[in-house]
């Protein structure tokens, strides 16, 4: 069996026991950074063969793990922190797996942009993980469009270096927005910084980020404006039916048909 593991995002005590578990069972361990995957080893006292499968190596390592699945190895894929796959590399592999009909699991745990969708006070009930923004200005700009009119509270992996342009881009497409910025997620300095886009991020930026921004605000459709016959009747002239006219007017007010029915009669 291949097993993704979660991996600890800072506080080594983070890892699951079914990690643990896992990770002592394997034959192989496949990681992102040997030396770092190797810390966290020997905090458990694991020994096991550890093996390279990094975003510049992915296929390669992907026909090394197909290869040893078939000689009936267990294989354990961990990145190095939280869940593989997720801004991490480990798509590829899945895809490999799936392609070839080699069964693979989840061990799940730790994972950063959840912990500071939590941390910044934010709305949860609706989100989307958007990652890592493309390096490219117009890429990046041209990506944030997409989520403009979005009323999804919007989660952004930043590196340091990256912060304070990746903020102006984000208040140059969104306008001003309640964000907080997350770092040192379970560590001892760990932080959630509230502020607002206009104003960007003060002081020196260290550390991987996670800035989580409020979703677009409700627009209000100024045809609600009109009475309820007027807005009827705008439908009309453009062209709808009668039926079609209060099933439009009654989405944008946010009512049941029946409700304008009454202000129809006579149109």
């Amino acid at each position: 069996m291949i097993y993704f593991v979660a991996t600890p995002i800072g506080n080594l005590g983070d890892i699951t026991l079914r990690a643990l578990e896992t990770l002592r069972a394997v034959d192989e361990i496949y990681c992102e950074d040997t030396r770092h995957t190797i810390k966290l080893l020997n905090a458990y006292e694991i020994k096991k063969p550890l093996l390279a499968c990094h975003k510049f190596n992915e296929r390669e390592a992907a026909e090394k793990i197909i290869t040893s699945a078939r000689a009936g190895k267990n294989i354990a894929v961990v990145s190095d922190a939280g869940m593989p796959v997720i801004s991490d590399p480990g798509n590829v592999v899945c895809a490999a797996l799936r392609a070839e009909g080699i069964d693979y699991t989840v061990v799940p745990g730790a994972n950063a942009f959840l912990s500071a969708l939590v941390l910044s006070a934010l709305p949860a009930d609706r989100f989307a993980f958007i990652g890592f923004l493309p390096d490219k200005e117009g890429e990046r700009k041209k990506l944030l469009e997409r989520y403009a009119d979005s009323d999804l509270t919007l989660c952004f992996h930043v590196a340091p270096q990256d912060v304070d342009r990746h903020i102006s881009s984000l208040y140059s497409v969104f306008g001003d927005r309640k964000a907080c910025a997350v770092r040192e997620i379970t560590k001892l300095h760990e932080q959630a910084v509230p502020f607002n886009l206009k104003d960007g991020l003060a002081g020196e930026k260290r550390g991987e980020y996670v800035i989580v921004v409020e979703g677009a605000p409700k627009r209000e459709n100024p045809l609600n404006a009109l009475s309820e016959r007027e807005h009827l009747q705008y439908y009309i002239d453009a062209g709808m039916d009668k039926k079609e006219a209060l099933k439009q007017a009654a989405r944008d007010r946010g009512v049941s048909k029946s409700a304008l029915y009454p202000f129809s009669v006579g149109l």
